[in-house]
């Protein structure tokens, strides 16, 4: 060891912002290791490294006892004495024993376990910068496909996109750079393991928060997010400032800001709409581009019959019922949708079924009269 090792430490420090003192203190712990190793010893020992100059010197710890019986852990008082008189019954009394070679084969062993701990720093450090972006956006570069897993460089590390994560008809191409939403951060025995999504809805949010300053700054807020990925999106906003308009805000200009997001998204649709702390109007703006005309609520099923125009009543329901679920999703609110007609032809049937029990009761009363009056009339006769 020496002053070069040092200089390197300090270089070390400056390149990868490893603290020098952990590194020395990882150095240490590693040659007692080596000491132990190589030497064969059963002595507790400490190894302290000169910080000026990497000078090593190794110390066996001994107890001070009036009559040793160990030597090799066990020191007399006055032995220790010679050494520092300020020693006491008890102490731990730090006796040298640098060997005169400590050997190519301690340094040799005691620079690959700093390796290894320099690794460990490594990892550490971008385990905490990621673990903190848990729930944020981080652009990457596609390194490579691994069985059905997309393997993504985020610069300092490596980052993996499963296929659950992926959205359905998604292509990912070599180099291509993207923006992904990062899921979890575990540790694992290679390092950081980061796990991305481009599925979550937590990826719209963020790309809004991106997009719209007014959602960055607090003034519009984003109140809740359904999402089938690669498909379509419903987003409602709610402005804190009545001069604010939510909608217009996260449209942009010409929907220059909507369009930003719907590129990043490959072609998804996303509706945006005015969130309400009234379930009517904000069930009848979730089934935008559809009109509601009626909204009847049901506070204890948690559920809602829309009546909507003929011509609409597909684009209420949408393609496989998807504006109709993605409506549902976003309000949490179990929602029916029928046309002007079938209100009509339920209505119509309602009123069909009532008058017929109504002639029902009427036919049985003169039945049961005219049965009475039948039989009044056999007695008169007897």
């Amino acid at each position: 060891m020496s002053t070069e090792l040092m200089l390197a430490l300090e270089q070390i420090e400056k390149e990868k912002g490893l603290d020098k003192e952990v590194l020395i203190e990882a150095i240490e712990a590693a040659l007692v290791s080596a000491y132990k190793k190589n030497f064969g010893t059963s002595q507790n020992v400490q190894i302290e490294m000169d910080r000026e100059d990497g000078e090593v010197r190794v110390y066996a710890l001994k107890k001070v006892v009036e009559i040793p019986e160990n030597d090799l852990t066990e020191i007399s008082l006055d032995t220790a004495r010679g050494i520092d008189p300020k020693y006491q019954l008890g102490d731990n009394c730090k006796v040298e024993i640098t060997p005169k070679k400590f050997g190519r084969i301690a340094a040799q062993t005691a620079k690959q376990v700093i390796m290894q701990r320099i690794r460990e720093a490594e990892r550490s450090i971008i385990y905490d910068e990621f673990s903190n972006k848990e729930g944020d956006i981080v652009t990457g570069i596609i390194l490579r496909a691994e069985r059905n897993n997309v393997i993504i460089d985020l610069g300092k590390t490596e980052a993996i996109l499963t296929a659950q994560e992926q959205t359905p008809g998604e292509e990912y191409r070599f180099n291509e750079r993207i923006k992904t939403y990062i899921v979890e951060v575990k540790k694992s025995t290679k390092g950081p393991q980061i796990m991305l999504s481009r599925t979550h809805p937590g990826l719209v949010k963020r790309l809004f928060e991106l997009e719209v300053p007014e959602i960055h700054e607090g003034i519009v807020e984003i109140k809740g997010i359904a999402r089938e990925p690669g498909s379509r999106t419903k987003i409602a906003v709610f402005s804190k400032d009545p001069n604010v308009d939510p909608v217009g805000a996260c449209v942009g200009q010409k929907g220059t800001r909507v369009q930003a997001i719907v590129d990043e998204l490959r072609g998804e649709k996303i509706d945006i709409i005015k969130w309400s702390s009234n379930p009517e109007e904000l069930i009848s703006s979730s089934l935008s581009p559809a009109k509601a005309i009626r909204v009847d609520i049901n506070e204890e099923e948690k559920s809602v019959k829309v009546i909507v125009p003929d011509y609409q009543l597909s684009l209420a329901i949408g393609k496989e019922g998807q504006n109709a679920r993605l409506a549902a999703k976003l309000t949490g609110w179990k929602i029916d949708i029928k046309s002007e007609s079938q209100l009509r032809a339920t209505i119509e049937q309602e009123l069909l079924n009532y008058n017929a029990d109504d002639n029902n009761e009427s036919i049985s009363e003169i039945t049961t009269e005219y049965i009475d009056d039948d039989d009044s009339d056999e007695a008169d006769a007897e």
